[in-house]
């Protein structure tokens, strides 16, 4: 069980750092406004909100690989605090913007991630 936890937590530190260049610097680019589903006038507009967003990611994506490396009890302990900071962003972000796709993109591997890390701990 600790290697599936040890899998899926990297899987959603991999999943931030993606979601970071996305935001920081991907947004204006073809591939961001595909992903996020917007025209070029938007993406200007908001292209700094979605760095500073960005980098949020990357703060979860640090402290979820910071947890993995660690020694317990500190590591079990951040990825804990990192992965509940994942869910609660996963279910504001489905219920503040009405996208039902935050669900399945972050909060449930979020969410996974966290009872394997529980029941492993």
């Amino acid at each position: 069980m600790q290697v599936l936890a040890e899998v899926l937590v990297g899987a959603v530190a991999v999943l931030h750092a993606y979601i970071m260049v996305l935001e920081m610097f991907l947004w204006q680019r073809p591939r961001g406004l595909a992903v996020f589903g917007m025209d070029q006038e938007t993406a200007r507009i908001t292209a700094p909100l979605a760095a500073n967003q960005g980098l949020y990611n990357g703060f979860l994506a640090a402290g979820l690989i910071w947890g993995l490396v660690a020694s317990d009890p500190v590591g079990f302990q951040t990825q804990v605090f990192f992965l509940i900071c994942v869910v609660v962003a996963g279910a504001y972000g489905a219920a503040s913007t009405k996208n039902r796709k935050i669900l399945f993109s972050q909060l449930i591997p979020g969410a996974l991630a966290l009872a394997a890390v529980i029941i492993a701990g």
